[in-house]
């Protein structure tokens, strides 16, 4: 994956504070209804390794890149089935290379998991549901010089993968997930656009680099196609409850502690407040949608 880079000439831009090009998405916490259905899915389909469970919680990603994602089994929570709520559209794992997706594909195909699959255009990627219905994204970016702009706009499709154009790849080379597979990004399902845009965007900082995507927005720091996206596709459904699974919160991990303290005060000048006083900077989205942000120095310890 290319390396973030400053780029003033695409997207547009908050009308003040401006998140550095290095932010990137931290883990992500779910609350899910049975903790070992859960990490049967998370570990043996996508990949994850387990790195530290209790009886209520566990902690996945790889030896090399440490903790992406968290589960934390509640009582309460019960499978979505087909309804929707308000907050999680999907979490995406970003794979370091489109040969790891199409390894990806193939464990999948052997294991009979079903899946969906699109071309992006900036990525190509194929579609889960967990066991609770939480909808998950795996997938590879393309380079950045072929991602598409018209204007300062990046353009993002829909289109179906074309699986004969993925790297060749043996039949058995998935070996679960490889070290520098992250979280790239959190897809978003919120009430409306102008209101997710008040608080992505310019109260947190985030560049809209796509904005005529039907119903929703897709915003990123230095460029990228996105760190978050939002859209409107679920908006008459209702909240997510104690009782759903659901997104705990979300990080973002911003290069130093200063750079979390300016975008704190970025948030709390638009009149967003943290919900608890904690060294994390907390923040709640008007759909009870909460970002932690973090520095890169605390992440890593």
């Amino acid at each position: 994956m290319s390396p973030a880079v400053e780029n003033t000439a695409v997207g547009i831009h908050p009308p003040s504070y401006r998140l550095p090009a290095q932010t990137r998405i931290g883990l992500v916490r779910l609350a899910v209804s049975n903790l070992e259905r859960s990490i049967a899915f998370y570990g043996g389909v996508i990949g994850l390794a387990v790195l530290e469970r209790t009886e209520r919680s566990a902690r996945l990603g790889t030896a090399a890149n440490g903790t992406i994602l968290e589960l934390e089994e509640q009582a309460a929570v019960r499978p979505l089935g087909r309804t929707t709520r308000l907050g999680l559209y999907h979490t995406a794992f970003l794979l370091p290379s489109r040969e790891d997706l199409s390894s990806f594909v193939q464990h999948l195909r052997r294991r009979g998991v079903p899946f969906a699959a699109s071309d992006h255009a900036v990525s190509e990627a194929v579609y889960l549901t967990d066991p609770d219905g939480l909808a998950v994204e795996v997938y590879a970016d393309r380079e950045r010089a072929a991602w598409p702009f018209d204007g300062p706009e990046l353009v993002m499709d829909k289109k179906p993968l074309q699986f004969t154009t993925l790297p060749q790849v043996a039949a058995d080379s998935w070996r679960g997930a490889p070290a520098g597979t992250t979280i790239g990004h959190v897809h978003l399902y919120v009430g409306d656009l102008p209101t997710a845009a008040l608080f992505y965007h310019a109260a947190l900082g985030l560049d809209i680099m796509t904005w005529r995507y039907p119903g929703a927005l897709f915003l990123s720091a230095g460029g990228y196609h996105h760190h978050v996206g939002a859209n409107v596709w679920a908006a008459e459904s209702p909240l997510a409850s104690d009782g759903d699974p659901r997104l705990v919160f979300w990080e973002l991990v911003l290069p130093t502690t200063e750079d979390v303290a300016r975008a704190a005060d970025s948030l709390q000048t638009a009149g967003f407040f943290r919900p608890n006083a904690d060294s994390a900077y907390t923040f709640t989205d008007p759909w009870g949608i909460t970002v932690r942000l973090t520095s890169g120095d605390a992440a890593s310890r």
